[in-house]
């Protein structure tokens, strides 16, 4: 019998205090740290940082939370710190 493979939601959950990147449906791209995923995985991260469809950040968010059904992936443990500055 072969084991059922872990669902998505878990790999999110299990990424919770680590640096993600968000991708939207529209192209726009957040990096910050993930702080809670919900079962539809609306998701809010910290210490997040914006970055339009160019990959140049536009603005930085101490905050955010992201609805789910915008999302076109996430790459977990994504390793990189979000920059300190914008202007």
């Amino acid at each position: 019998m072969k084991d059922k493979p872990p669902s998505p939601l878990k790999y999110l959950k299990d990424a919770i205090d680590k640096v993600i990147l968000v991708k939207l449906k529209d192209g726009t791209e957040y990096i910050g740290r993930l702080e809670i995923v919900d079962n539809t995985m609306n998701v809010v991260l910290t210490d997040c940082v914006k970055y339009d469809n160019d990959g140049k950040p536009i603005a930085r968010y101490g905050k955010v939370l992201i609805r789910g059904s915008h999302i076109a992936f996430i790459s977990v443990n994504y390793g990189q710190v979000a920059p300190e500055s914008i202007s």
